[in-house]
């Protein structure tokens, strides 16, 4: 079983892995998980980021280490990674890569639902999926190709790729779903057993 984590915000994992290649004030942090794409994957406010750097200067995973003054902005404080909080990037990475969660995305409370709706609305709706996933499939390869091209380095683009996985199967799934839905047999069973609920 995962051992609780002091501070379990992904965000917390995310400002720790950047503090592991050098230290950096809040707002430089915010710019590169803007500029990596990781603002995508990780949801989080201004507000949000800060609160967690606080959080893990309490646990003792980063440290302030000074504070920089410019006269064109307000004062910035310089967070570093302590020990402590190095080995708590390691221990937490490799307990996400090696242990399956279990999750509980949005689509399988949708699909655990799906009888409740006729089946020809219910085929309707899935397209409209698929197509918005051919839509996500597309722009995914495209950023992939991009970052190819501009000699990306193979293992900063695993997410992407996962995520493209992701889609791909998602998609297969929806679509053999569609076929599924529209057999006639389904069409019989779904009336006989909703129609008079729906």
């Amino acid at each position: 079983m995962e051992r609780r984590r002091r501070v379990p915000n992904p965000l917390a994992l995310a400002v720790l892995a950047w503090l592991m290649w050098e230290p950096m004030h809040p707002y430089e942090l915010g710019r590169r998980l803007k500029q990596t794409g990781q603002d995508k994957l990780i949801r989080y406010t201004r507000s949000s980021l800060y609160m967690v750097i606080e959080q893990l200067a309490r646990a003792g995973f980063v440290a302030a280490q000074e504070t920089v003054r410019d006269s064109a902005r307000p004062e910035r404080t310089v967070y570093a990674i302590t020990d402590e909080g190095r080995h708590e990037v390691h221990d937490w990475l490799r307990s996400l890569l090696a242990q399956p969660r279990q999750e509980h995305p949005h689509f399988a409370v949708a699909l655990s639902l799906l009888s409740l709706l006729p089946p020809d609305e219910a085929v309707e709706v899935l397209r409209r999926r698929s197509a918005a996933l051919a839509g996500r499939i597309e722009e995914t390869r495209t950023t992939i190709d991009e970052a190819r091209a501009d000699g990306v380095g193979w293992i900063f683009l695993v997410e992407e790729q996962y995520a493209l996985a992701l889609l791909e199967a998602e998609r297969r799934f929806v679509t053999d779903l569609i076929e599924s839905l529209k057999q006639p047999d389904y069409a019989k069973s779904w009336q006989e057993t909703m129609g008079g609920r729906a």
